[in-house]
């Protein structure tokens, strides 16, 4: 699979699907028993994981940011932001 293609596949993850794949690639990386070839495409694999988890997480930041509370405590003024 080639940048682009990997890059598109990871696009379309969830947050939750992205650091399973992430932690998978660790798991695997950590018992020393890849190639370094192999090594070297799960690292990069893993570094658009961790990129795409960094955008999903400040996504969720910037919308949980724009969530307005009232002085009862109750959620006002809302702004709906899509996460995708």
């Amino acid at each position: 699979m080639n940048e682009r293609e990997m890059s598109s596949e990871i696009g379309k993850m969830s947050f939750e699907e992205a650091l399973s794949a992430l932690e998978a690639i660790v798991r695997q990386l950590e018992t020393g028993k890849v190639k370094l070839d192999d090594a070297v495409e799960f690292y990069a694999k893993g570094m658009m994981l961790r990129r795409h988890c960094e955008e999903k997480l400040a996504a969720a930041r910037s919308r949980i940011d724009k969530i307005a509370a009232s002085p009862a405590g109750e959620a006002v003024g809302l702004t709906s932001v899509s996460m995708e």
